[in-house]
C-alpha cells in the first residue's frame, strides 16, 4: 500500500519539512556525483555502523541514502506526514523532535545489531518517529492509498490509525523475524523504524503546542 496524500489539512507552512527535504537532496545529488570508491567511503565514514560506534553518525547517517527509490519513498512519506507533525509542534520543536527521533531510532539498531558492521544510512527512523507522533495527535485523519489487486489498481481512503498500525505492524514482524541477529533484512533497518515510531508516539504529544484541528466540512 503506498499512501498519495492525506486529508488532513495543515495551517501552516512546512518551512523545516521542505529544508529537511531539500538537505536529503542536496547531499543525495552530492553522493551520485562521486566514484564508486568515493561513495562507499562517505557511507562507510558516516553512515552508522554498530560494530565502530560513533554518537556523531547517529546524525550525519540520517542525511545519507543508498539509491533513487531510497531517498524518493523517504522524502515522500515526510512530505505526506509531516507537514502536519510540524504544524502542531511548530517549527524549533519539531526540528528538534525530528532529529531526536532519528537518534533514538539509530540508537535501537545499534542495540539490535551491535556486532554488524554494515552502515546504516536513511531519514527513515527519523521518519518513522514522525509517522508515530501522526498516528496519536490525527487518528481521524484518512490516508488516500494505491492499493493493487491483481492487475487492477485501486485508489482507496485508509484511515490513518489503521494505516499506520499496519506499517508499524510490518515493521515489527520483520524486526522480529529476524531474531536480532544481523539487525537487517534485505538492507532494511527494520529495529531503527521500530525505535522511532514508538518513540514519536511518546514524545509528540509531550512537544505538541497547537491542537489539531479537524477538517472543516463544507
Amino acid at each position: 500500500m503506498f499512501p498519495i496524500r492525506d486529508t488532513q489539512p495543515s495551517y501552516s507552512r512546512p518551512l523545516v519539512t521542505s529544508v529537511i527535504i531539500a538537505l536529503n537532496v542536496a547531499v543525495f545529488l552530492y553522493e551520485i556525483t562521486l566514484d564508486a570508491y568515493s561513495r562507499n567511503y562517505l557511507i562507510a565514514h558516516y553512515g552508522l555502523v554498530p560494530a565502530r560506534f560513533h554518537a556523531s553518525a547517529l546524525v550525519t547517517s540520517m542525511f545519507l541514502h543508498g539509491g533513487w527509490m531510497h531517498i524518493i519513498g523517504n522524502m515522500w512519506f515526510l512530505w505526506i506526514f509531516g507537514d502536519n507533525v510540524e504544524d502542531v509542534l511548530g517549527h524549533a520543536k519539531y526540528l528538534v523532535f525530528y532529529l531526536l527521533c532519528g537518534i533514538a531510532a539509530g540508537l535501537t539498531q545499534v542495540l539490535f545489531s551491535a556486532g554488524s558492521r554494515a552502515p546504516m544510512v536513511g531519514a527513515s527512523g527519523a521518519i518513522a518517529g514522525v509517522l508515530g507522533a501522526y498516528f496519536i495527535l490525527y487518528p481521524r485523519g484518512r490516508i488516500l492509498t494505491i492499493l493493487p489487486i491483481f492487475i487492477f489498481i485501486q485508489f482507496i481512503e485508509i484511515p490513518a490509525v489503521i494505516y499506520l498500525l499496519f506499517w508499524f505492524a510490518v515493521q515489527l514482524y520483520a524486526g522480529l523475524a529476524e531474531g536480532g541477529s544481523a539487525g537487517m533484512t534485505g538492507g532494511v533497518a527494520w529495529w531503527a523504524h521500530v525505535g522511532g515510531f514508538m518513540f514519536g508516539i511518546a514524545l509528540g504529544p509531550m512537544l505538541a503546542v497547537n491542537r489539531p484541528r479537524r477538517r472543516r466540512s463544507r
